[in-house]
């Protein structure tokens, strides 16, 4: 699973670091669902780069497609998406995992999504949709912080103990509902009763009315790689419904998913 750079410390001089290639994804980054057009003073604020430094990278990645602008203004391209599939297309198991989830998705008339780990967040990999049931949109590259999510417990309880207390602290853990837990040694239990049961339930904790369940998809060495779950309105399927009827045929869905990345790395 993959660790932010933040997480595994700040790289110092002598440790093969190309200041100039962060400082292009810092660009990149700087470019959201708030923020898909900006000028170059935005863009300089928002990466924490001087004017020119920033103007240098943006001519570089409008000069490769990447970037785009009308003279004042600059904003993605699509190309921008090889970035992002390059890491898709380099784990074919979810083109395998995709029947699996729509089949799920058709059982039992919820939305599935499968995610990974990064640093303090998850980041969507995969997503079988029913109905827009979020406030929230999601698809693939969205991030959602782990603490709060169930996925996000699921894949930290592949972790140490302490690993799980030093991302729990580092995570920006605020109240987004009345029922969201932000409490670590609360949170830590939470997460350690997710990989003593082997699936993990978050009842309204992102957003009111949203229940999630989670399971663990794992290689060939046991180790998680990567959950699956299902989401789904607590007024329609409420979470005891939801262990009791769709707990089963996630974790078989899991569980073959699992048994399809084994197969392929044998």
């Amino acid at each position: 699973m993959a660790i932010s750079a933040s997480d595994a410390g700040t790289p110092k001089p002598g440790d093969n670091y190309v200041q100039s290639f962060a400082r292009g994804l810092e660009v990149i980054r700087s470019f959201s669902a708030a923020a898909p057009r900006q000028t170059l003073t935005e863009v300089a604020g928002r990466a924490g780069l001087t004017r020119a430094g920033a103007r240098r990278i943006l001519l570089t990645l409008q000069t490769l497609g990447y970037v785009e602008s009308d003279g004042k203004l600059f904003s993605l391209t699509p190309r921008i998406l090889d970035l992002g599939f390059a890491y898709l297309s380099s784990m074919p198991i979810w083109n395998l995992a995709e029947p699996v989830m729509e089949a799920l998705v058709e059982q039992v008339k919820e939305s599935c999504s499968a995610a990974a780990l990064d640093g303090t967040d998850i980041v969507y990999v995969l997503r079988v949709p029913t109905r827009k049931i979020m406030s929230i949109v999601l698809g693939v590259g969205s991030r959602l912080p782990a603490y709060c999510t169930s996925m996000g417990r699921m894949l930290l309880a592949d972790l140490p103990d302490d690993e799980v207390v030093r991302r729990l602290r580092a995570s920006k853990r605020g109240q987004l509902t009345r029922h969201t837990i932000t409490d670590v040694e609360t949170l830590a239990a939470k997460v350690q009763q997710a990989r003593k049961q082997g699936w993990c339930l978050v009842n309204q904790e992102l957003e009111e009315g949203l229940v999630s369940i989670a399971a663990p998809v794992t290689n060939r060495a046991g180790r998680i790689v990567a959950a699956l779950n299902i989401s789904g309105q607590a007024n329609r399927t409420n979470a005891k419904t939801m262990q009791e009827s769709m707990l089963p045929p996630l974790l078989d869905a899991a569980q073959a998913i699992s048994r399809l990345l084994s197969a392929q790395s044998a």
